[in-house]
């Protein structure tokens, strides 16, 4: 079962940051299956169905946006305590669809449910029903085209057909790269991690490139784990590790109609049940999840449309956690910001620019900022220290750190972006030619 190559040819992907992959291996309880539905016109698979053969507990954060994707408010209207399949197509994001649209939800919910039940019965020693509202889906693409339904529809028995009940790292692959949409790069990501004495695995598949800003959730992102963990304590987990990871990148300010992030468990792993999320025994998967997700959140902000450079901003010492957060996205949005150090141009007049900007609070008599090691400003000067020529070839590295201290308290928090540079705007306005 080999990658289909077109996916790489077709996203131009490049050899840069961020290009080595994790070997996620079997998940128990997942399976996975992807097909070309030639929603590109092209010979690339761009239509995957994750399986959970008993079904699996979930959760979901969603995108704040006041227009919803038809395919969010399928998930949204569907009140279940188990799902048994997530579909994922690319190419289009069902959004600004109205009544076609959701109705093709509903269309696609009831044939799978049929063909997946059918499954059951001869895969299973004790067949489960499988309904319509057992079913999520995930859209991305172009907004406000209509929703391919016929030609879904049309694959979803191959879909069903060449579903894998043992993953590899191929297969996962194949999973990343059939949600990609102008990313260059899959982005997978995974850790092991322990609650009490069971080894539990964590691991996730995501997309994104452009229109992305934090406003939950930034993205499509979708996480798997065999522990077995109940949809309110998951729904807690994720709202807490979305805060500093999903919710901490953005390439260009703007939030999708579809942005998505769910995590799944499948309940293989044999571990000592978890009454709340406050057991001590929790401690590992929290920190692993949360590391599963900011290694994602990097991923989409390294591939970000046109991106070559990787920026971290770090903001210390902030009034507030919203001060630190204005002072942090108001930098990392900054077009004057990203257009110079597109540029590799040390030009930290920018930065001031956008920490003033930003409406915090700030002591100006003790703001100091650096680029990596270099002090720039310190109390509210310019550094006596401070060389253009140091500052310049520190510029043309391809992770760029700015650190700011806004002097006014003890709260802090670190965005990520990158840099914006004329492939951005050829990508953006060659978009749907």
């Amino acid at each position: 079962m080999g990658i289909n190559i077109s996916n790489f040819l077709f996203s131009k992907s490049k050899n840069r940051k961020m290009i080595d992959f994790q070997d996620l291996g079997h998940l128990d309880g997942v399976s996975i299956s992807t097909v070309n539905a030639n929603l590109y016109n092209t010979n690339r698979d761009d239509l995957v169905m994750f399986y959970f053969r008993e079904g699996a507990n979930f959760a979901s954060v969603y995108t704040q946006s006041k227009i919803l994707s038809e395919n969010i408010k399928w998930n949204l209207n569907q009140k279940v305590k188990k799902i048994f399949s997530l579909l994922v197509n690319t190419r289009n994001a069902n959004s600004f669809t109205g009544i076609q649209g959701y109705k093709s939800m509903q269309s696609l919910a009831e044939n799978i449910s049929i063909l997946l039940s059918s499954k059951q019965k001869l895969d299973e020693d004790y067949a489960k029903i499988i309904k319509p509202n057992n079913i999520m889906f995930g859209c991305t693409g172009t907004i406000g085209e209509k929703f391919p339904v016929n030609k879904i529809t049309l694959k979803i028995p191959s879909l069903i057909k060449s579903i894998k009940y043992t993953q590899n790292k191929l297969i996962w692959m194949k999973a990343a790269l059939g949600i990609m949409t102008t990313d260059t790069q899959p982005k997978m990501a995974m850790e092991e991690c322990y609650i009490g004495k069971t080894l539990v695995k964590i691991y996730g598949i995501a997309k994104g490139s452009g229109m992305i800003h934090p406003n939950m959730a930034t993205t499509l992102g979708y996480i798997f784990t065999d522990a077995e963990l109940s949809n309110e304590i998951l729904k807690k987990l994720l709202k807490k590790n979305i805060i500093n990871t999903f919710n901490a990148i953005t390439c260009d300010g703007d939030t999708s109609t579809n942005d998505m992030v769910s995590i799944f468990s499948t309940g293989k792993a044999d571990h000592q049940k978890i009454k709340n999320i406050n057991d001590k025994k929790l401690k590992d998967f929290d920190y692993s999840l949360n590391k599963v997700l900011l290694n994602l959140a990097k991923r989409i902000v390294a591939d970000g449309e046109g991106a070559n450079k990787f920026i971290t901003v770090n903001v210390a010492d902030a009034k507030t956690d919203s001060d630190a957060k204005k002072i942090a996205f108001s930098i990392a949005n900054s077009s004057l910001v990203k257009t110079a150090i597109a540029g590799e141009d040390p030009n930290w007049g920018r930065i001031i620019m956008a920490i003033g900007k930003s409406q915090a609070q700030i002591n100006t008599n003790k703001l100091a900022i650096r680029f990596g090691n270099i002090n720039i400003v310190q109390k509210g000067k310019l550094d006596k220290s401070y060389n253009e020529v140091e500052a310049a070839n520190y510029m043309k590295n391809s992770d760029i750190e700015i650190y700011v201290n806004a002097g006014s308290g003890k709260k802090s928090f670190i965005a990520y972006t990158m840099d914006l540079t004329k492939e951005y705007i050829k990508i953006n306005a060659d978009y749907r030619s």
